[in-house]
């Protein structure tokens, strides 16, 4: 078998150890010679017994779990690789209880276990977008449930308000129409100062943005930027001036969020608007006809040089940015 195409195959070619550790090979290593992460030498040795690799230069040991997300974490590489695979194919996402199930370990490791390979997927090696006055879409939206469904000691922990948005996270996306890639990020909030700081950051001027009749997108054309607005009091669409699609990607986010986890606290929402924003950027379409393989290696492609603590995932210790 060349590699896996579905699930079913998944389980059995990654069931075998030597399989596990040689697709972690390719991935970290583009020759394929594993390089020690303790000194840099390409010079060691294989060692059968222990499943791990013993540096010729500094005689330290180091396993494909080392420097990536797997690291320190006792469950087995098979397991690891079917829950990467069931990240990046599962459309609506898959709760840690689906995870502990299917593969045999506890909920609360399994949680441990999809937070990890969520910071996995986060990449902030972009480029700003848009650039020769290509349209980009940008919207926010915000997500968090209703105070009136929380106990009164949580309501009151957390000084929400009963009505409006108080309440709710806010999460600021933007979609580039050409290259039908996404952006996602939680912001602090939907004013102006934050919206704009973020479109200057992430869209080439001269480009011609969309958005709504939000106030916070007021004046983007003395920022140097081609901007049109639709009212949703009183249209959707006007010609090629709507939002549309990043909307499209927020009823993707929030029917996962929603239908899958459930409840979701504002302190882990990012990872999972990484998760979402992972899956549609790499969808199959006509022009790229992306498989469940290839997304699976895209996923396994960006787990090295990443580590997630738990201390760090409960707030314990400052989470590190993954890149």
């Amino acid at each position: 078998m060349e590699h896996p195409k579905t699930l079913t195959e998944a389980i059995r070619f990654y069931s075998d150890p030597a399989n596990c550790v040689e697709i972690i090979k390719q991935m970290r290593w583009l020759d394929g010679k594993p390089v020690c992460p303790h000194c840099g030498e390409q010079r060691h040795y294989w060692l059968e017994k222990q499943m791990r690799w013993k540096c010729a230069a500094c005689r330290k040991q180091f396993t494909a779990k080392t420097g990536t997300v797997f690291e320190d974490s006792p469950i087995p590489l098979d397991k690891w690789l079917i829950g990467i695979w069931l990240v990046a194919n599962c459309k609506n996402g898959v709760s840690s209880y689906e995870i502990s199930r299917h593969i045999g370990i506890t909920q609360k490791s399994a949680w441990f276990m999809l937070q990890r390979i969520r910071y996995a997927l986060q990449n902030g090696l972009w480029g700003k977008m848009g650039g020769n006055g290509g349209p980009v879409e940008v919207d926010e939206t915000f997500i968090g449930g209703k105070p009136k469904n929380m106990h009164a000691s949580r309501r009151n922990s957390l000084h929400l308000a009963f009505r409006g948005r108080d309440n709710k996270t806010p999460v600021m996306g933007m979609l580039d129409r050409e290259s039908r890639q996404v952006r996602a990020k939680v912001i602090p909030n939907a004013k102006r100062e934050a919206l704009q700081r973020h479109i200057l950051n992430e869209i080439e001027k001269g480009s011609t943005v969309y958005t709504d009749g939000w106030t916070g997108y007021d004046n983007l054309a003395a920022q140097d930027y081609v901007h049109e607005t639709v009212t949703h009091m009183q249209e959707y669409v006007r010609g090629k001036v709507h939002t549309n699609g990043i909307e499209n990607f927020w009823s993707l986010l929030k029917r996962g969020l929603n239908g899958t986890y459930v409840a979701v606290e504002p302190f882990h929402l990012h990872r999972y608007v990484d998760e979402q924003a992972f899956r549609y950027n790499n969808r199959a379409t006509k022009d790229n006809p992306l498989t469940d393989y290839d997304r699976f290696i895209l996923a396994l492609s960006q787990v090295s040089g990443k580590k997630l603590t738990y201390a760090e995932l409960t707030g314990k210790e400052t989470e590190r940015p993954s890149w």
